[in-house]
């Protein structure tokens, strides 16, 4: 579908591309791996247009099109929800603003006129091409993605810039969803999701018609979804035919093959070198010494690419604490009139290491911010355990650097007194030495800055880790490390993620917030999210579950299969009540078509023309409000089907 030809682009003199080619194939779905900064995004802006080559070509065919996600903050201006979300139909739209202009045209014109016949035209093909784009289907497309990107139906008619840049980059993801470009480029999709909207966006994706680039450092994500991998480093591209574990091990594996075969060359070049050596001065050897000097000129070297760096570094040895480290009770916390927890009590005791969840906006941040005594109160109480001291990293951290200083300078201002030099040993552990040590804040890469923030928490011991989102922005390799690492830690560990890979081997327990209040689940956060699908998966209140203690061996008594087969009828009844009334509907407006379709037939109709206007406007009325009465006649259909299968299986 799309060719990369030779492909060069230069940062000054650091390669991002360095004359790569390979091609996107329809429906393909792949992922683009490589450390921050090795040019991933770049790659993608290039794809979209939106940064040139030096040299080399992009082959793309007119008929395809192209979505991208950048990872930056984007403002979707002042329309409400449903109608910015709607611009990704914009040629529907159109073909429906065109078919308007031609209705109100018809009225002005004459019926015996050659511009009334024509337009009669466009209007017929105009009402076809709005049927073949299933314009009735638009509204439940639409609010589908929006409830599975976390918006509720509430939000729909509020204004885009009411809500925040996280749920801005939602409203980006829902349009570029909606639109199905023929190549979706989605640049790290999940930094603003909660764990349920991505598990979301993970089984839409598995259905997605088009091809799909995905860079992302969820591992979990790119496994499940992508099925061949580019990687990128030092301006080579190259391919593999699997998803990101597939790649690791067969880059693994390449790079062994590549070092012995560099050896194998090394030694074969040394013999040669010998024995130019030895008969350089000898008249009977030099036709073959020349021969293999020249064959040891035209030797392709092989080279072995050093390993690029990664951080490494451990959490310090930890003090005890008391039994119970932190202990609320009865806290609440207001945002003007917005009640965001409402008296909630909880107890982390020692050794605990909990995971904190709930969908965005639940109050995740302003817990832990509660917790780690970064923000205040407004009822309730909040008591630390004997012998705790916390250090916490918030989810913004790095944002409260000082752009004036050198990264030297903000660890060196963090250290106790007399610890500078395990500030500066510390940077370079987290790969801030020599000049990067120096770059003021405002010019480090988010990467850096989260680095710079990490190191920064570890220049105080600790027993108590509270942790905000902390893989933002970092490579896979980084939060490997910074997975080994809280892995060993020895402390009291409580943590906001929405990365599942990354967090469920650190937990096993979570804490979800939600405005109901706390509740615990016990096991891992991808434990939680099977819990709360299955929740969701149970029937409504209303609907029971069939009694123990005979239908445990498959038996009912009359008594309960009439008590069980009314609260299902119960259930069912305004599934089946709004069907009959949209059939009823339907065959109202049914049969007004067919009347009026009778009295445009006769050819004295079209003499009166007041009359045939409005009989004219009347019938394309009818025939979209059948189009939508029939589309929600459908849906109502499939909730009732669905209704049905879960009061049987609850039976």
């Amino acid at each position: 579908m799309i060719h990369f030809k030779n492909a060069v682009l230069r940062y000054g003199t650091r390669p991002i591309l360095g004359g790569v080619t390979f091609a996107v194939h329809q429906g393909e779905r792949i992922a683009l791996v490589g450390l921050n900064g090795a040019g991933k995004t770049t790659l993608l802006r290039i794809l979209a247009g939106q940064e040139q080559l030096e040299s080399g070509e992009i082959v793309c065919p007119k008929s395809a099109t192209i979505g991208y996600l950048p990872q930056e903050i984007l403002s979707a201006g002042n329309k409400t929800l449903f109608e910015e979300a709607q611009e990704a139909f914009s040629q529907v739209l159109e073909l429906q603003q065109r078919l308007d202009e031609a209705a109100r045209s018809l009225k002005t014109l004459d019926t015996t006129s050659d511009l009334y016949a024509d337009t009669l035209e466009l209007i017929g093909e105009l009402e076809h091409a709005l049927e073949d784009s299933e314009q009735s289907k638009l509204k439940s497309r639409i609010e589908r993605v929006l409830h599975g990107l976390g918006f509720a139906q509430a939000d729909m008619q509020r204004r885009c810039d009411e809500f925040s840049g996280g749920w801005q980059m939602r409203i980006a993801l829902a349009k570029l969803l909606l639109r199905e470009p023929s190549l979706l480029m989605l640049d790290e999709p999940t930094n603003h999701l909660d764990i349920e909207s991505v598990v979301w966006l993970e089984q839409y994706l598995k259905n997605y018609q088009g091809a799909l680039i995905l860079v992302s450092h969820d591992r979990r994500l790119l496994d499940s979804l992508c099925t061949r991998t580019l990687a990128l480093s030092r301006g080579n591209l190259e391919s593999y035919a699997g998803n990101y574990s597939y790649y690791e091990q067969q880059a693994a594996a390449r790079r062994v093959q590549t070092e012995q075969a560099a050896k194998n060359q090394q030694r074969r070049i040394e013999k040669t070198e010998r024995f130019i050596e030895r008969f350089r001065a000898k008249n009977t050897k030099a036709a073959q010494v020349q021969s293999r000097i020249k064959a040891l000129e035209k030797i392709e070297r092989i080279e072995v690419q050093q390993d690029e760096a990664r951080i490494a570094f451990r959490f310090p040895p930890v003090a005890r604490s008391g039994q119970t480290v932190l202990e609320l009770e009865a806290i609440s916390k207001n945002y003007g009139e917005h009640a965001v927890l409402k008296n909630i009590s909880l107890k982390i005791e020692r050794g605990e290491r909990v995971a904190i969840a709930g969908f965005n906006g639940a109050g995740k941040s302003t817990l832990v911010r509660i917790m780690a005594g970064a923000l205040g109160y407004d009822a309730g109480q909040l008591r630390l355990g004997h012998n705790v001291t916390l250090s916490y990293f918030a989810q913004h951290q790095a944002e409260e650097l000082n752009p004036e200083l050198t990264a030297l300078q903000e660890a060196e201002a963090a250290a106790p007194p007399g610890q500078q030099q395990r500030a500066r040993d510390l940077l370079g552990t987290f790969l801030l030495s020599g000049d990067d040590a120096l770059k003021r804040v405002s010019v480090l890469s988010g990467g850096e800055k989260n680095r710079l923030a990490l190191a920064k928490m570890l220049l105080k011991p600790f027993n108590f880790l509270i942790l905000d989102e902390p893989t933002n922005h970092l490579d896979m390799r980084s939060k490997a490390v910074l997975q080994q690492a809280i892995q060993a830690f020895e402390g009291t560990l409580v943590i906001v993620s929405h990365d599942r890979d990354f967090i469920d081997p650190l937990v096993n327990k979570v804490i979800e917030v939600s405005p109901r209040g706390l509740r615990t689940f016990l096991g891992n956060v991808s434990d939680y999210a099977e819990s709360v699908s299955l929740e969701k998966s149970q029937p409504p209140a209303g609907i029971r579950a069939a009694p123990k203690t005979k239908s445990q061996q498959g038996v009912l008594s009359a008594k309960e299969r009439r008590s069980l087969s009314a609260q299902r009828q119960e259930f069912l009844k305004p599934y089946k009540k709004r069907l009959a009334a949209l059939e009823e509907k339907i065959s109202k407006l049914e049969t007004e078509q067919t009347e009026l379709e009778a009295r445009m037939a006769d050819e004295d109709f079209y003499k009166d023309q007041p009359q045939f206007a409005a009989a004219l406007k009347r019938y394309d009325a009818l025939k979209t409000e059948l189009t939508q009465t029939y589309a929600d006649w459908e849906t109502t259909g499939q909730q009732l089907e669905q209704a049905q299968t879960q009061a049987q299986e609850h039976a």
